[in-house]
């Protein structure tokens, strides 16, 4: 049911939480019209996003090495809009790059997902795009993914966040950051490595529910492939899949045989005689030998995009994302339905989140999700009005609170279930994280009080009103009176908005407001 609570609910899920006066518009605006505008947004950044990211600068620190002289420097966020070959020399090892300067296109995109979740008006965009970044994981600590990283969130990630999925699996597929992280790139005939087919099937498309080894040896025993419908996967479709990938490589360097080698670029590279040319059979589905080129890894996404399973996992993921740790499964199945009815429209994801978010159990599940540490993050920046910048510490602070951004080793990603962030030293995390923001620890921007409050107010008046400026719902009595406890603030005690003292208290009040179990649920 859609109340008076519907929506901030609703922004705090679609969105990284209402700024002043969102939730007010989207009532007056209706629903539905603000979900047709963020389901379609530009290509580009808009000016409030732009203008924080051509503002931002992070500090990078070295010293001297045989090959490089010592720098400590603030920059810009400078490999946004680079294309890959021009950052792939530092995935070169033999080449003479300090550390630092390899691992910064990482922290410029975990400046940029920072920025764009507080300042960007096309906030579907950001909450889907941190969603497909979590589902097609990969591990920037490793450098070549590092110098891959703002390509594959550009290129891949933030183009295809809202888009058709078959589309986007092949970008994820071709992609330098994916075909380095999961060991495609080195896959050949006569040795095809698993870890990106096994991976595909187990996490990106089927999932683990449909694979069913456990159960049957041979591809003709799993219901349904004696139809060529078969219901999971078993090894034996891995293993297949994997040859059907071989080939797909990066132009890195490596040796052609002879005096031939690949350019360095970082660009995807399809070498035929890399490839396993003989017949598969992947999923009940027989490929002829000798194929057109990359025609044998596109059937396979073609056959993984399609499964029914996979509409399942995908639509069970999103519906956790957005609504439940353990959702509806009716909801999972309408979902599923949508998925499937629209697998070959341009924007088939943005109307399968449309059909969630307009679905009955997504206005009456209420409290059963907990923000993460980044949404956690920007939905204070923005109800707070804080002109939130990205700083070394505040990312620092974040990689800290367990969810460290593209820093994931697993290609699970990060936990998306409530006990996974509810823990004692993760509650600790949280609360020293809203804490630093508002007394800017980190230099990430300065919390303004008078903002809220111009006049002098009693802490009573302070505790109150901080309340209704987060939560956007009346005063629960007992927060207020457990804040001012805390402080060892008298309610009546007078606080002047623009003196030093009135301005500490007003913020520690903030982020005590902040830490109260109501604006940790979305």
């Amino acid at each position: 049911m859609r109340d008076a609570a519907f929506p901030a609910l609703a922004l705090n899920r679609l969105a990284f939480g209402p700024r002043p006066g969102d939730a007010e518009a989207l009532r007056r605006d209706g629903f539905e019209r603000w979900l047709d505008e963020q389901s379609s947004p530009p290509g580009d950044d808009d000016d409030g996003a732009r203008e924080a990211l051509d503002a931002c600068r992070l500090r990078i620190k070295y010293d001297a090495g045989d090959s490089w002289a010592a720098v400590e420097e603030m920059r810009p966020l400078a490999s946004l809009g680079k294309p890959i070959d021009a950052l792939w020399p530092l995935s070169d090892g033999k080449r003479p790059f300090a550390g630092p300067e390899r691992q910064f296109p990482r922290l410029e995109v975990a400046a940029a997902t920072l920025i764009r979740a507080v300042h960007s008006r096309w906030q579907l965009r950001e909450v889907m795009a941190d969603f497909w970044h979590n589902h097609f994981n990969v591990f920037a600590g490793e450098q070549a993914v590092s110098a891959s990283l703002p390509a594959y969130d550009r290129d891949v990630i933030r183009r295809h966040a809202l888009g058709n999925f078959r589309e986007f699996l092949e970008a994820v597929g071709r992609s330098a950051a994916m075909l380095v992280y999961l060991n495609n790139r080195s896959s050949r005939a006569g040795s095809a490595n698993e870890n990106y087919a096994r991976e595909l099937f187990e996490l990106h498309t089927l999932g683990r529910d449909a694979y069913l080894n456990a159960l049957y040896n041979k591809w003709r025993e799993v219901p349904g492939a004696a139809a060529g419908r078969p219901s999971g996967y078993i090894d034996q479709d891995v293993y297949e899949a994997a040859r059907a990938f071989t080939g797909w490589t990066v132009e890195d360097g490596a040796g052609l045989g002879g005096e031939q080698r690949l350019p360095a670029t970082g660009r995807f590279a399809y070498v035929e005689g890399w490839h396993d040319q003989y017949q598969k059979r992947v999923l009940a589905e027989e490929f002829d030998p000798f194929q057109a080129p990359l025609a044998d890894g596109r059937r396979v996404l073609d056959l993984a995009a399609d499964h029914p399973a996979t509409a399942l996992h995908l639509c069970r993921k999103l519906c956790v994302r957005l609504l439940a740790d353990d959702p509806p499964e009716r909801l999972v199945r309408a979902a599923a339905a949508v998925w499937t009815e629209n697998r070959r429209k341009p924007d088939q994801i943005a109307r399968v989140v449309r059909a969630i978010a307009l679905s009955p159990d997504f206005a009456a599940i209420r409290a059963a999700k907990v923000k993460r540490p980044l949404e956690l993050v920007a939905s204070f920046a923005r109800a707070a009005v804080l002109d939130l910048t990205a700083t070394n510490g505040l990312i620092g602070e974040l990689d800290g609170s367990g969810q460290k951004l593209f820093g994931c080793p697993a290609p699970t990603g990060h936990p998306d279930r409530m006990e996974a962030w509810l823990g004692a030293a993760a509650m600790r995390r949280r609360w020293s994280l809203i804490l630093g923001l508002a007394e800017n620890r980190w230099g990430s921007g300065a919390l303004d009080g008078t903002r809220l409050f111009s006049d002098p107010v009693t802490a009573q008046e302070a505790a109150d009103g901080w309340q209704r400026a987060l939560h956007g719902a009346e005063p629960e009595e007992a927060t207020s009176r457990a804040i001012l406890a805390g402080m060892a603030l008298d309610p009546a005690a007078r606080l002047v908005p623009g003196s030093r003292d009135g301005d500490a208290k007003l913020r520690r009040i903030a982020a005590y407001a902040a830490m109260a179990p109501r604006f940790h649920a979305r």
